[in-house]
């Protein structure tokens, strides 16, 4: 759906643009200007595709798409409500249509393996294009409803002036000028001063001049460049977003963002066209793009911010402007869902969340149909373990209530069986797919709770390029900062990414705990053949956190030199160097798991460590220029790479929980997360090689006689 050789560009203003009246609302004393349809405001964050893509997040086609919604004749005018309503009806059909035909297409599968008809054989190959076409129309359509959400972000603002979004750049001066409080004393600023462009070839526009894209920029310079036009659907905003924090504080952007709305929240007058008006609009809507954002990472982490923020909101923009009591709904909700509170949530949240919860479904339901392969996959000895989920579909654990854990390593009910009693044996019985499932379903737990700002600054964290990234003794408050931190230093960073870091070696040690303690040498050969098929089932469904963990812990040093290894079965054997390939695989490109379309209709979860050490790679060598401009190509390159965690977060596993099995698993792997491998290794003899009497016999008797032969 994206052309690289496409310049991107909002042609909405070569139409005319239908004006809509905006709602002027007036209370005793004063009157504001209220959003016209502040609902449509909810989603203003651009998303991570637009700060994978940036300007190419969205192609010609796409655009000329939009171009020609909601107009019947080429001589109507273009209205922004037509094409929205004609959008919600086309994609609400297709996405009807696309249901019922996947339907259709299980009854028929369904009814080849009962009769084994030719005519539904026939028939399957026919249908499954159909498939593909629906499914593709159906995501150009989602597609082109989040570029209307971008469009809309900035159309509201300026409904009757849609090709003056923004400011041009050369009013980026007047912006950091309008919020300064000594005009007097401040010296005059102009765009070189502050950014630093280079023009470029790549995009072939009919405009004339070439395209400027930023090279650097001061602190000011780039929080400044959020005000220019279209920075929301070029990605920089988004980019931004994750990056800031490498040049300046959250305090800092906060307070250029609320100077801004003070000077121009009272002298903005009712036109739209104003640069005043311009500038606090715009203002409001960067605010609420962090807030929807990056809540968990800047807001619920530092709450003297949150605290400034929702005292100058209610003190200064809610007597003034209508937009305030969405922000501050807006601040709720965001800590409603922080806290895990749903009910706090607004209806639009739920509505959204439904909306959502329907892709997702959509989603899992046609993830089957995709035929994509990895080019390091060396076997298909492991099938798909959708035969699983259809027997576990129905089954009892399903309706149970969910235990709530906050990681792998918590204290776990008394009702529950002891794990230290079963030992190894339930690993024995499940089979490789059930165990691949939940292990999976805890992985993803963890995951979803993580940021793409986790995965900066991690040197400073202790990160660092080795198989144990965290040690186990450290805890997150005794972390050593020895490395200078790339962040300022009162930037506050949450250490989520230690967590991660920590569980994964957890599993690790728990993978090679269970092998070498394991009293028989019979039984160390399955455990050992079960968390390889373990492993290769998870990497081929795409979670590689757990697939690199079991890798770790199979590459324990003990665990490696056992005997049980020369009796695994050849194809088993053979596991191991895929794991390898694959880890390979990871560490060769910081976006390998980006590539192709398998990751839009495939869940995934990356390795942390392993996300972590590219983009420390990404963060080798000097943030600013030798002028002190910071390299925003240097941090737009690192907020590409981030971005991938919301791309795997939009698309989560579907598989059917087995709590009674995740409970046995979070115990064991608690019972050895501190464990000494070398100690448990040391009390089992089944771990050492054994050599038989009469061989020892032999071996001391041909000694004493070469000793004996040397005193002749």
């Amino acid at each position: 759906l994206r052309n690289n050789s496409c310049c991107v560009s909002l042609g909405l203003a070569e139409g005319h643009v239908e004006p809509e009246q905006e709602t002027i609302i007036k209370i005793p004393g004063n009157s504001y200007l209220m959003s016209p349809s502040l609902p449509d405001f909810h989603g203003c964050s651009p998303g991570w595709s637009s700060a994978f893509y940036g300007a190419e997040c969205f192609d010609s086609e796409v655009h000329s798409y939009m171009k020609n919604l909601g107009k019947q004749k080429s001589s109507e005018s273009q209205n922004i409500d037509a094409k929205k309503v004609e959008l919600e009806q086309l994609l609400m059909m297709e996405t009807k249509n696309y249901r019922k035909t996947i339907k259709f297409y299980q009854k028929l599968l369904q009814k080849e393996r009962s009769s084994k008809g030719l005519e539904t054989k026939s028939m399957l190959p026919k249908l499954r294009g159909q498939l593909q076409e629906m499914k593709s129309k159906v995501q150009f359509l989602e597609l082109v409803k989040k570029y209307m959400q971008a469009s809309q972000t900035l159309f509201c603002l300026f409904i009757m002036y849609a090709e003056q979004w923004g400011v041009e750049s050369c009013v980026l001066p007047a912006v950091i000028h309008s919020g300064r409080t000594d005009t007097a004393n401040g010296a005059p600023m102009d765009e070189s001063s502050l950014l630093l462009y280079y023009n470029t070839d790549k995009y072939h526009c009919k405009n004339e001049n070439g395209i400027r894209v930023l090279q650097a920029g001061t602190a000011l310079g780039l929080m400044a460049h959020l005000y220019s036009r279209n920075a929301f659907l070029e990605g920089y905003v988004q980019q931004f977003l994750y990056t800031f924090r490498y040049f300046c504080t959250q305090e800092e952007f906060l307070q250029f963002l609320l100077d801004r709305i003070s000077s121009t929240l009272s002298s903005a007058s009712l036109d739209s066209s104003t640069s005043l008006t311009k500038i606090r609009n715009r203002s409001f809507y960067i605010l609420q793009a962090w807030i929807e954002d990056c809540y968990s990472v800047d807001f619920a982490t530092n709450t003297d911010l949150l605290r400034t923020l929702k005292e100058f909101i209610s003190s200064k923009v809610v007597p003034l402007n209508g937009y305030g009591e969405h922000l501050l709904s807006l601040l709720e909700d965001a800590s409603a869902k922080k806290s895990g509170n749903a009910q706090q949530s607004s209806s639009l949240d739920k509505c959204e969340e439904e909306g959502e919860e329907d892709r997702k479904t959509l989603h899992s339901l046609c993830k089957k149909l995709s035929e994509d392969n990895f080019n390091w996959k060396l076997s298909k000895g492991m099938g798909p373990i959708a035969q699983y989920q259809r027997e576990r579909l129905y089954s009892s654990s399903s309706v149970l209530p969910k235990p709530c854990y906050n990681s792998f390593t918590e204290e776990f009910p008394v009702s529950f069986a002891k794990a230290d009693e079963v030992g190894p044996y339930l690993l024995i019985e499940h089979s490789a797919q059930q165990l691949c499932c939940q292990l999976t379903l805890l992985q993803q737990e963890l995951f979803h709770k993580c940021h793409p700002v986790h995965f900066l600054n991690s040197r400073a964290l202790g990160v660092k390029d080795k198989c144990v990234a965290v040690q186990k003794a450290v805890s997150t408050e005794t972390v050593s900062l020895q490395v200078c931190s790339l962040f300022l230093s009162k930037c506050i960073q949450d250490q989520y990414l230690l967590q991660l870091l920590r569980n994964a070696d957890s599993i690790s040690t728990w993978v090679a705990a269970e092998i070498v303690t394991c009293h028989t040498s019979k039984l160390q050969v399955s455990l050992l053949s079960k968390f390889l098929l373990i492993a290769k089932c998870c990497y081929e469904q795409r979670n590689f956190a757990t697939a690199m963990q079991i890798l770790a812990g199979l590459e324990n040093l003990i665990v490696r030199q056992l005997p049980a290894w020369k009796f695994l079965p050849a194809k088993v054997a053979e596991i191991m160097e895929e794991l390898k390939a694959v880890e390979v695989f990871l560490k060769s490109d910081s976006l390998c798991l980006m590539e192709g379309e398998r990751f839009k209709t495939h869940p995934t979860i990356p390795s942390a460590h392993v996300l972590a050490m590219h983009v420390q790679q990404l963060e080798t060598g000097g943030f600013t220029m030798t002028n002190g401009a910071h390299k925003w190509t240097k941090l737009r390159n690192i907020a590409k790479v981030v971005s991938q965690v919301h791309a795997f977060q939009e698309n989560p596993y579907t598989y059917t929980p087995d709590f009674k099995l995740q409970s046995y698993l979070r115990q064991r792997i608690s019972h050895f997360k501190n464990a000494e491998i070398s100690a448990l290794a040391a009390d089992n003899c089944a771990n050492f090689h054994q050599i038989s009497a009469e061989k020892h016999s032999r071996k001391i008797q041909d000694a004493l006689r070469r000793m004996k032969a040397t005193f002749q």
